[in-house]
């Protein structure tokens, strides 16, 4: 399993405890992980809260510079067009995520479907069905 895809998950989680969408998002720079967020959509009321922008966010100011270049980011949903403009923007050079979100297309940014964590993938995709559930209710 990725270690990096599983802190990813860890924030996914933290996002469904909170009743968000669960996404969790992971930046990784020279095989250190430099940021971690989840979605906070609506915890903090903002259209921006989306995990992998949180991401982006925390990185920029822990690196001191807007340009991610050479970065990874590990993503437990395909990211959204909003998020993928703002991925390309900052340079970021791989995207790793663990199942497709099926009301996007990928723009142009290298994002790669990650095939070795069946398990988590299987979890992770119960959870945010399960998510939508509840909001259908």
């Amino acid at each position: 399993m990725n270690k990096y895809m599983e802190y990813a998950y860890k924030e996914a989680i933290k996002a469904d405890k909170k009743n968000e969408i669960p996404v969790g998002a992971v930046i990784v720079k020279d095989n250190i992980i430099i940021s971690k967020a989840h979605n906070t959509r609506q915890t903090k009321n903002l259209v921006l809260g989306h995990a992998e922008i949180n991401a982006i966010i925390k990185a920029e100011k822990k690196i001191g510079d807007w340009r991610l270049d050479n970065c990874d980011l590990y993503v437990t949903l395909a990211p959204c067009e909003m998020c993928q403009s703002v991925i390309s923007e900052s340079r970021i050079k791989n995207v790793f995520y663990l199942i497709e979100n099926n009301n996007v297309s990928k723009n142009n940014i290298n994002v790669i479907r990650t095939n070795d964590c069946v398990k988590m993938k299987n979890e992770y995709k119960k959870m945010v069905e399960s998510f939508f559930e509840k909001l259908r209710k």
